[in-house]
Parts: C-alpha cells; structure tokens; sequence
C-alpha cells in the first residue's frame, strides 16, 4: 500500500475522492505548507465514545489511585507503571 500524497489545495479540489481513499484502507497524508502535514484516517462510533468495557476500566483505575492514597495499596512509580503495561 503506498502512502498518497496531498496537498492542501489537491484535498479541496478532490474532498469526496480522497475520502474514498481513506475509507478503502489507503494511507492518506495531506500537506499544508511546507511544514504541516496530517493523516487521514476513518473512525467509528466507538472512537468516539466510552464504551460499558472503557468506562469499566476508568472506574477501576480510579478504585486503584484511591486505594493508593489511603495507603491501602502500594503506590508504584511511573516505571513502574509503564512496566506493566
């Protein structure tokens, strides 16, 4: 798959193509100027939202910092954090 290429202007002019080619799975890069460039990419709903399953998770991990805060669990570093991840 290549990686196509846009300028600011060729996405104005071609809006309803380029999306096409976004949608199709196509690796979409639009230039403005010389210095900025962006992706395109489709997104769904569930990008967009908090899903049962994420807002699950938030609130354990909000049960989590509180339960390090009073002391109850052991409060690990940012390393270690990311270790886990």
């Amino acid at each position: 798959m290549a990686v196509l290429n846009f300028t600011s202007r060729e996405f104005r002019d071609q809006q309803a193509h380029v999306f096409d080619l976004a949608d199709k799975g196509e690796k979409v890069i639009i230039r403005r100027n010389r210095k900025q460039s962006y992706t395109l990419v489709p997104i769904d709903d569930n990008d967009l939202t908090f899903t049962q399953n994420l807002e699950e998770r938030i609130g354990m991990a909000l049960q989590e910092v509180k339960q390090m805060r009073e002391g109850k669990i052991e409060e690990l570093s940012m390393d270690a954090l990311l270790d886990e991840l």
